[in-house]
């Protein structure tokens, strides 16, 4: 099975009020992109990386990860306007004969490789799969100020990433989208319309997207926890 994953992460991420743009701040002294590529390029199930960023930030980054022997099965791809054209973009560089297809925001760096694996091959299987958490809270629908209805949330999730797809699926619902001139809010919601199945699969709490200041304190607690369970016995908490 041939695997190729899309990253995108051409964002400018107005919510984190930083100069630094999210996916390169860094959280204890790893840039927050770094992270997530280094579980993609442990998962051994995937053969190249479609990493799409925003052209100004592209030799750049290069440079960062030089050191740190990154370049090997990262392909670099020039990001678009929107999210939806960014991941078209990387999908677009993606080999025909690639099987499955997975994208993951590159801000979410506390993905488990074991997880990347689950949804890879329940896509194999399936045709189309995301990662999702259940909602406690109580959902309504509003219209302006007034309360519309009460959703029920044994039905509600919340959707992450990763999320996975046969090719040829994935293919069509893009080139349909571009089309109908139609834009999601994820690539499953491409898929969804086109009346595909969609695997749910439980994703994890900890994998957490970070985008606005308050996510930082929570991720750098994660990230020391991970250096404490690598044997790290500098780390303080």
């Amino acid at each position: 099975m041939k695997v190729a994953a899309i990253i995108p992460a051409a964002g400018i991420g107005m919510r984190m009020e930083s100069s630094i743009l999210k996916q390169f701040v860094k959280v204890a002294g790893t840039s927050v992109l770094v992270r997530t590529l280094q579980k993609f390029i442990s998962c051994k199930l995937i053969q190249t990386i479609q990493l799409v960023l925003r052209k100004t930030e592209i030799e750049s980054f290069k440079k960062e990860i030089e050191c740190l022997k990154m370049l090997e099965s990262i392909r670099f791809v020039e990001g678009g306007e929107t999210r939806q054209e960014s991941v078209y973009r990387g999908f677009k560089a993606v080999e025909p004969d690639t099987n499955i297809v997975v994208i993951h925001d590159g801000v979410r760096p506390f993905v488990e490789v074991e997880m990347i694996k689950a949804i890879i091959r329940t896509a194999g299987k399936k045709g189309s799969a995301i990662t999702v958490l259940s909602c406690f809270d109580t959902v309504k629908e509003i219209n302006r100020d007034l309360v519309v209805n009460t959703l029920p949330r044994e039905k509600i999730v919340m959707v992450q990433t990763p999320q996975a797809f046969k090719y040829e699926i994935l293919k069509e619902s893009f080139e349909r989208a571009e089309i109908d001139g139609f834009q999601g809010t994820d690539e499953s919601s491409l898929v969804e319309r086109l009346g595909f199945p969609v695997t749910v699969l439980l994703g994890s709490e900890r994998n957490i997207k970070i985008t606005k200041p308050t996510d930082l304190p929570l991720a750098e607690l994660y990230a020391q926890e991970i250096k404490f369970l690598r044997g790290d016995t500098k780390v303080l908490f």
